[in-house]
């Protein structure tokens, strides 16, 4: 990994010729180690899944500090001190910390289609029907929770990526071609659980491919760790980039709900990804939502926007949207995407600072779902379809289309037969 700054003179990515790693930590320690907080923090540990062990913690501390520096036990104790700080969940927005277990409706987008008396279809059956798609049978290529779209579901892929990468450009978002194999502390350093029994991140066997490298499940992590162990002049903030990536998901659902292609092992997402000031995040997130309804508004699909509860926010997250869309064929919501203030939970372990005058504090990070495929298929096609057996294209993606109007049957791709 490079060690990358911003310019001064330009606002652009410099890299410095320095190899450089991922040191301890920088937790604070000041907030968390002070009993005054305790009550504080083990409420907060508490709404948040309840992971992490604050009273570990400070007896940890407490060990360290009547231990001499020079004592070889010092730097043992120090590492599994800044072990069990790195368990502990962000802080959560006082708003958000006083919500029940449902999460709360800001606003709604777009009013539901009404089918009459037609019935409306579920994406596997729209596309089996049009042949736009294969998740059957693939143990040769892909195996399960995979996919193959074809035609013009692969084309309407495409066009929902031009489309979104071009309005991100037009509001002056960096777009940079990201890495998917990445090294487990910079995962973790982004608050990912790696080698536990709940991960769902793809593990690359080390005998065959390098020690500690893992699949990525989000761009936010590489987007994130570009930016380890750099300083940022507070002029240049906010700073906004985005990226288009695979994204590396080893989960499993027995979900009704999520059935079919709503959850599968990898999918292409545009993600977006915010470094800003300490007073900037507030607004920053409510940026990214905007923008993420700004996007998702001229579909025409019908979604609710949520603030999410505190046991639902993962571990870096100090408040964060959802968005779900109107799904008619499932008769449900689904979620689309999220955004996320992590304030400085992410930069105090990569180490990304902004310096204002001669002080040097952590940014705040933050990231969004510009677009992610396979969900928004669903919620397009299920929404757009006609009983006349074809799926009308949104007009803002006509361009990105060739002009096409409709999606039809596809012919040009055969039905899978099996071999008896």
């Amino acid at each position: 990994m490079f060690l990358h700054n911003i310019c001064r003179c330009s606002g652009k990515f410099k890299p410095v010729r320095l190899f450089c790693s991922l040191s301890v930590p920088d937790i604070d320690i000041g907030y968390y180690c002070n009993v005054k907080n305790t009550n504080e923090i083990k409420h907060n540990i508490k709404v948040r899944k309840g992971v992490g062990d604050i009273d570990r913690v400070l007896n940890l501390y407490n060990t360290l500090k009547l231990t001499p520096s020079s004592n070889n036990l010092y730097t043992t104790l120090k590492l599994k001190l800044y072990e069990e700080l790195s368990n502990l969940p962000n802080k959560t927005h006082p708003t958000v910390l006083n919500y029940s277990e449902d999460p709360q409706v800001i606003h709604e987008i777009n009013q539901r289609r009404e089918f009459g008396t037609f019935t409306p279809l579920e994406f596997s059956e729209i596309t089996e029907r049009l042949n736009l798609m294969r998740t059957d049978k693939l143990g040769h290529t892909c195996g399960n929770k995979s996919y193959y779209y074809f035609g013009d579901l692969a084309e309407l892929e495409e066009a929902l990526i031009k489309y979104t990468v071009n309005t991100l450009l037009s509001k002056n978002f960096l777009l940079i071609s990201v890495p998917d194999i990445l090294p487990s502390n910079l995962l973790k350093s982004c608050g990912m659980a790696v080698n536990s029994e709940r991960t769902q991140i793809y593990s690359l066997d080390p005998a065959y491919h390098g020690h500690d490298m893992y699949l990525s499940g989000t761009a936010e992590i590489a987007l994130a760790g570009l930016l380890a162990n750099s300083v940022h002049h507070i002029e240049k903030l906010p700073l906004k980039l985005a990226a288009v990536s695979r994204c590396y998901r080893a989960e499993t659902s027995n979900v009704n709900e999520e059935r079919g292609t709503y959850r599968v092992h990898q999918f292409t997402k545009v993600e977006m990804f915010a470094i800003t000031t300490t007073q900037q995040s507030d607004d920053m997130l409510e940026y990214i939502r905007n923008v993420q309804e700004e996007l998702f508004s001229p579909l025409g699909i019908h979604m609710r926007v949520l603030d999410m509860p505190p046991h639902e926010l993962g571990a870096p997250a100090y408040r964060k949207y959802d968005i779900e869309a109107w799904m008619p064929g499932r008769n449900s919501y689904g979620e689309i995407s999220s955004c996320s203030n992590c304030t400085d939970y992410q930069s105090r372990r990569l180490h990304i600072k902004y310096k204002d005058f001669d002080v040097e504090n952590y940014v705040h990070t933050l990231n969004g779902t510009a677009c992610a495929i396979p969900r928004m298929l669903i919620a397009l096609l299920e929404t757009h379809q006609d009983p006349r057996g074809k799926i009308n294209i949104p007009q803002v993606l006509q361009p990105f289309m060739n002009g096409k109007k409709d999606i039809v049957k596809n012919t040009k791709v055969p039905k899978l037969k099996l071999r008896k």
